[in-house]
């Protein structure tokens, strides 16, 4: 009988905790999204035949990163370089244009207020190489621009799984082909073409305004962004926002399943990284006398080590805006574990550790990247090498991550040696103009697109501007398929002419509207 009494109010306790969780997902107030009534594009968009022609143009120039910024080859940087300053010279009257250390170019365009803070348009015309592609058999194949129906001869020797040479900027299909159009040289075309159309129409801004374009920023930037930055602090600037890339509009699907409206994610900060080499020491000689244990096998257990032993997941400040912002479009199940955090927070990090991307937003990232042992199959090697690296979630720090490696690596024979690092960015506001101003100018030619902050995985330069800004936001206002996002540092890089156009629109009114 006392048994009975006990699961009847077990029962009760359940059926109430139930009813609570269900209250609280019914009336849980999600962020609100604002949609024009029809979710038609408000705005003419497309792109002039200029813009796209001179867009292309720079993509034939193969400005590739090295790696060794010294070892680079800087004849196609001084060629994109004439090529703009011809391509535009209006903005080039109108603006104050220099460059930093060579290469660094920087444009100021002076507004009325000079008290106003002045706002910052970041990008980089350098791009990764082209696996496959040798520039010395390179030859201009078409010169003159022309909408493609066809492939073009090759330029150059690269991969056949390119639809169209990668430095041909051919346009086909209602896309712009080449390294570049999507990382990062579509950012700087609309820039300037912005500004440029803004001055033919008589435009000046209320503040001032100012570009600047790295030219190492797939090989740290250091020589580049760095040392922008630096021009800007020892001038004493303090910029009002600064906008740079990191976030895209994912495609209905593509980000979030259930999620079937398009997903603009503004990158209010960005992960840090850590890479270490570690050299595990033990017994070496010939493979006919192995040791219990060698060098390469306490390697591996020291890989497991890292592998087993992932760094916490948690729920950081944009990652708790993105629930907020998005939840209210997700099933309901999802929409109680959002609604119910102080129970289910568990739960609903389970579920975002299930998928590598969405795991990457809630926990500093381990990834074993190489490992060495002995030269030759019958040498047992006295040392053996394993690089891992930290994707580092902000609120952690460098120090952190190398505390818990040496933690693992106890009772072993370890050296540690930090080949690179970069601690976490902080983290940009969201009531200030600098946010509100992405959402009113989106709504306008991405009506159903719901806007949310979010962090961003990669590296940019932005986090470099710290020194002269509070306010920086990653976005590109293009939607990309699970397809096209995969593109970028890869085969087949390709930007539709819709987001293109859509892209120069949208700056345009930034610096108009700001």
């Amino acid at each position: 009988m006392k048994m009975k009494k006990i699961l009847a109010v077990l029962l009760i306790l359940l059926l109430i905790l139930i009813l609570v969780l269900v209250v609280r997902t019914v009336t849980y107030k999600f962020g609100k999204v604002t949609r024009n009534a029809d979710d038609k594009e408000l705005v003419n968009t497309a792109p002039s035949e200029q813009s796209v022609h001179r867009f292309v143009g720079g993509i034939r120039i193969p400005t590739i990163s090295n790696e060794v910024y010294e070892e680079t080859d800087f004849k196609p940087f001084d060629e994109f370089m004439k090529y703009l300053a011809d391509s535009y010279p209006e903005v080039y009257r109108v603006m104050d244009a220099d460059t930093i250390n060579t290469y660094g170019l920087v444009f100021h365009w002076k507004g009325k207020n000079s008290d106003l803070k002045p706002i910052l348009f970041l990008s980089h015309y350098d791009v990764v190489p082209v696996v496959g592609y040798d520039p010395s058999t390179a030859t201009v194949a078409d010169t003159v621009f022309r909408f493609h129906d066809k492939p073009l001869p090759p330029i150059g020797t690269y991969s056949e799984k390119w639809d169209y040479p990668p430095f041909s900027g051919a346009v086909a299909g209602g896309r712009i082909y080449g390294r570049g159009t999507l990382d990062m040289k579509c950012m700087l075309f609309s820039l300037m073409e912005g500004a440029d159309n803004l001055i033919a129409e008589g435009f000046q801004p209320e503040r001032d305004i100012w570009f600047a374009f790295g030219q190492d920023e797939e090989v740290s930037g250091r020589q580049g962004a760095f040392k922008i930055a630096d021009y800007f602090k020892q001038k004493g600037l303090r910029f009002s926002a600064v906008y740079d890339e990191g976030g895209i509009i994912a495609a209905p699907g593509s980000a979030i399943e259930s999620i079937q409206e398009p997903l603009a994610l503004v990158g209010v900060g960005e992960k840090g990284f850590l890479t270490l080499r570690l050299t595990i020491k033990g017994m070496g000689g010939h493979s006919s006398m192995p040791p219990s244990k060698s060098s390469l096998v306490y390697a591996a257990e020291i890989i497991e080590k890292l592998n087993d032993n992932q760094f916490p997941a948690e729920i950081i400040s944009p990652i708790a805006a993105f629930f907020y912002n998005v939840g209210g479009e997700m099933g309901f199940f999802s929409r109680m574990a959002i609604a119910n955090q102080w129970l289910l927070e568990p739960l609903l990090l389970k579920t975002m550790e299930k998928s590598p991307a969405s795991n990457a937003l809630v926990r500093t990232t381990t990834a074993i990247t190489m490992a060495k042992g002995s030269d030759a199959a019958n040498v047992l090697a006295s040392e053996a090498e394993v690089t891992v690296n930290f994707r580092i979630l902000p609120g952690e720090s460098v120090a952190g991550v190398i505390e818990h490696v040496k933690k693992l690596c106890e009772g072993y024979d370890v050296a540690i040696h930090v080949v690179s690092e970069r601690e976490p960015s902080n983290i940009s506001p969201e009531n200030v103009r600098g946010f509100e101003i992405i959402k009113e100018e989106m709504a306008k030619i991405y009506p159903a697109a719901i806007v949310t902050s979010y962090i961003t995985i990669g590296g940019t330069d932005s986090y470099k501007y710290q020194t002269v800004s509070d306010d920086i936001y990653r976005f590109l206002p293009i939607c990309l398929n699970q397809y096209e996002q995969r593109t970028i540092h890869n085969e087949n890089e390709y930007i539709s002419l819709e987001n293109f156009g859509k892209m120069q629109w949208y700056f345009k009114e930034l610096m108009k509207n700001y």
